[in-house]
């Protein structure tokens, strides 16, 4: 029960920083207005976050080598707070920029440790599953975090958005020298055995995998409103409920992928990124029709089975850099963020129509399949 109770704890700091993440793009237009400024320029709110997570990934994991663990998690849950206090209390467009840089900072670092600590606490059999339960977190935020702190943003204004969350990082500060039990880092670690994960072809083609393949959701979810609001015909009100279908999809996804990552890691990975080829190209294809659109989309969710799949197979390729190689994993993510946003906006660009992001995404995810390939073909050979 101990250990449910940790990884209880571990997974809601993945649902704050899931929340404050995601739910920043939604809240664009009113802090847009509130600083008059357009929305291309408060755009750059998220760019920044993602900057932020991509620097303190590494930076911070670095730093904190020999840091213990537990100790570690409080830390991060210090600058979620600063971070989004600042951004609930930021007097200017300059200051919330800054104040969303600092908030991404202990976003990698977080979920690689916390992933760390929850592999830790159970038999090596169970590890992706443990890693998978601290990922819940990040689905529970897309299931609830989010259609939360959106209507609070509606009804009370943005910056009750941020505050809601910066409290709940005070919450994860309180309890975690409650339930988590102390971890103390690797009597072998230090910074220089950390940067050894750059070493490693199998960690960057990993890395690579993760980039562009996971870029292929991302190519969806940057589009979702305006493709579920102009192809699938559903107002604006309706479409938090479909994306709460999707993150029941990655509930489902974490939970049944955790199980079968630690029966078959490699097994898993190749399935769910075929799984994820077809159900993007299946989105794209039933967009127009409400009932299979919503279907869609809970499949495609379950693909996020590949995040903890993907942490285990970097703890593997790098055994004595593993807290590194666990927090570059969100960052690779967050880079998925801006490649499938990226490759997604050129389509439609390009006149394809909103729907073509689910092709676009398929081909992305197909090339992640690839470089998994390569990287399979490669083993033992760096």
């Amino acid at each position: 029960m101990q250990i449910v109770i940790a990884q209880f704890v571990l997974a809601l700091g993945g649902l704050f920083l899931g929340t404050a993440e995601f739910a920043a793009m939604g809240l664009l237009p009113s802090i847009a207005e509130t600083f008059e400024v357009n929305m291309p320029t408060a755009g750059h709110l998220v760019s920044l976050y993602a900057i932020g997570v991509v620097v303190g990934a590494p930076l911070l994991t670095v730093v904190t080598a020999r840091m213990e663990k537990r100790k570690l998690l409080m830390g991060l849950a210090v600058l979620i707070v600063l971070g989004n206090a600042g951004s609930a209390l930021a007097a200017s467009f300059g200051q919330i920029g800054v104040a969303r840089f600092v908030a991404g900072l202990p976003h990698g670092a977080y979920y690689g440790t916390a992933g760390l600590v929850a592999a830790s606490l159970v038999a090596r059999e169970k590890r992706t599953q443990a890693i998978g339960h601290v990922m819940l977190g990040l689905a529970a935020a897309n299931v609830a975090g989010v259609p939360l702190v959106t209507w609070m943003g509606q009804v009370f204004g943005w910056r009750s958005a941020f505050g809601l969350v910066a409290a709940g990082g005070v919450l994860l500060f309180v309890l975690l020298p409650l339930v988590v039990p102390t971890r103390p880092a690797d009597k072998d670690a230090s910074p220089l055995s950390e940067l050894s994960a750059f070493g490693s072809l199998q960690v960057w083609l990993t890395l690579a995998t993760a980039a562009i393949g996971f870029g292929g959701m991302f190519a969806v979810y940057s589009y979702i409103t305006p493709t579920l609001t102009e192809v699938t015909g559903i107002s604006e009100a309706q479409v938090p409920w479909m994306l709460a279908l999707w993150g029941l999809g990655m509930v489902v996804g974490n939970t049944l992928g955790g199980w079968l990552a630690d029966k078959s890691l490699t097994g898993a990975i190749l399935g769910f990124f075929g799984w994820t080829v077809v159900t993007l190209a299946l989105f794209g294809a039933v967009a127009a029709n409400v009932w299979l659109a919503g279907l869609a989309l809970f499949l495609v969710g379950i693909g996020f089975a590949l995040v903890p799949a993907l942490q285990a197979r970097l703890m593997d390729a790098a055994p004595r850099a593993q807290s590194l190689a666990s927090a570059m994993n969100h960052s690779a993510f967050n880079l998925s963020n801006a490649i499938g946003a990226w490759t997604g906006g050129l389509a439609i660009s390009a006149g394809l129509g909103w729907a073509s992001t689910g092709y676009v995404g398929a081909a992305l995810a197909l090339a992640g399949l690839l470089i998994f390939a390569i990287s399979l073909k490669l083993q033992g050979k760096d």
